[in-house]
């Protein structure tokens, strides 16, 4: 069995540069893509950003039992990760990496227990978190402000991760996280 590394953060924390990072290292990780009952976007792939679902398929799956995790973050908006992602990627002999909401990173620590490690990728601030988002120039204002009233909910989880990396410095939370994911696979 390979081990799991479950990263989560607030939007706009750096998790995704994070974990991109990591994937490209010489870790043996392979990407756990989740589930998602909204639209697919125009620069987005089926089975590689996430395995697009409609709502009533989502529901469906969660009565069927074929999800690890799952979530719905906003009304009718489900996020998960399908059990079968899991099995895919230890059949290829690699290591799970998630990026996944606070929730569904508590909730899979609590299935595999010592199998997985939790990261929780911290803002320097919740200012510098909305000004991130802004200078993302892809949400409009309405949806910075859900974004960072999350996020201050997401925070107060940080305490229930194994480890808590301020993404202060984005290379030096690189590196970090690095040496982080390094020690626990070879433990």
């Amino acid at each position: 069995m390979g081990k799991l590394i479950i990263l989560s953060a607030p939007s706009g924390a750096g998790k995704t540069t994070i974990c991109k990072y990591l994937l490209a290292s010489d870790l043996d990780l392979e990407f756990s893509v989740s589930a998602a009952s909204r639209i697919k976007r125009d620069n987005e792939t089926d089975g590689k950003d996430y395995y697009f679902l409609s709502v009533d398929e989502f529901k469906k799956s969660i009565e069927q039992n074929k999800f690890l995790e799952w979530q719905e973050v906003y009304k009718n908006q489900f996020y998960g990760t399908l059990k079968s992602e899991i099995d895919r990627i230890w059949s290829i002999g690699k290591h799970v990496l998630f990026d996944v909401d606070v929730a569904g990173g508590v909730n899979i620590k609590n299935i595999y227990g010592d199998h997985a490690i939790t990261i929780f990728i911290m803002p320097p601030s919740v200012d510098e978190l909305e000004k991130r988002l802004r200078n993302r120039c892809s949400d409009s204002q309405e949806q910075i402000e859900k974004r960072v009233a999350k996020a201050k909910q997401e925070l107060e989880f940080s305490n229930q991760f194994d480890i808590i990396l301020v993404n202060d410095v984005l290379d030096d939370a690189q590196n970090e996280a690095y040496k982080i994911v390094q020690n626990f696979i070879n433990t």
